[in-house]
């Protein structure tokens, strides 16, 4: 990507191209898909785009890390919010996603899973991949441990928890995509809530055997 000041101008360019390259992808997929493609799909000169990116690849690294700032910098939570109620609305952001106002989430996941099957022929993508699992499985891992100090959660291997759960999240997103399994996403939250929630949190614990 080429050196920039920062301004809102060109702020405001990088998301013009980036929203145009979601409505690119999704009309020829990220096989077909030509920089005038991109160019097509919005109002500015195709220059514009090489200008900023080098290239293809250069711009779908920009876009990959587009798409995650997306999510990752959506979770709204309140300061107050316990543990559990934290913890939920990480997991149903991901798997829900945030509200936006071209493209739903499952058009922004369809896709952000498209390019994820390409990682494993690409060393920076799947590394952009790495670093977004790391991040949820990360932004778990914290809220349990939390938990666990504040006496909320049991005393579990949180490492292995936010593992599981980042897991299932991706393996439900990933059934509605290829299988069209619309029911997915809340059958892995009640999956969830039922066989990991409940069982963590003591208070529900101690509830079972009053």
């Amino acid at each position: 990507m080429s050196e920039s000041d920062g301004s809102a101008s060109d702020k405001d360019t990088e998301e013009v191209i980036m929203e145009a390259t979601f409505r690119a992808l999704r009309e020829h997929g990220y096989a077909d898909l030509r920089m005038r493609h991109i160019g097509d799909e919005m109002e500015l000169t195709r220059q514009v785009i090489h200008y900023h990116f080098e290239g293809k690849y250069d711009l779908m690294a920009s876009f990959l890390e587009y798409v995650i700032d997306q999510y990752e910098g959506s979770v709204d939570i309140a300061q107050d919010a316990d543990p559990r109620t934290e913890l939920e609305a990480r997991i149903d952001q991901c798997l829900f996603g945030p509200e936006f106002g071209e493209f739903t989430h499952w058009d922004r996941m369809k896709v952000y899973h498209e390019l994820y099957t390409y990682a494993q022929n690409d060393e920076q993508h799947r590394e952009i991949f790495n670093e977004h699992y790391e991040l949820i499985r990360g932004s778990i891992v914290e809220v349990v441990e939390d938990g666990i100090e504040q006496g909320v959660f049991r005393d579990v291997d949180a490492e292995r928890m936010g593992q599981l759960v980042t897991d299932v999240i991706h393996a439900a997103r990933g059934r509605r995509i290829s299988l069209g399994h619309d029911d997915a996403p809340d059958e892995a939250r009640r999956a969830i809530h039922e066989f990991v929630l409940d069982p963590l949190c003591l208070d529900a614990e101690a509830d079972r055997y009053s």
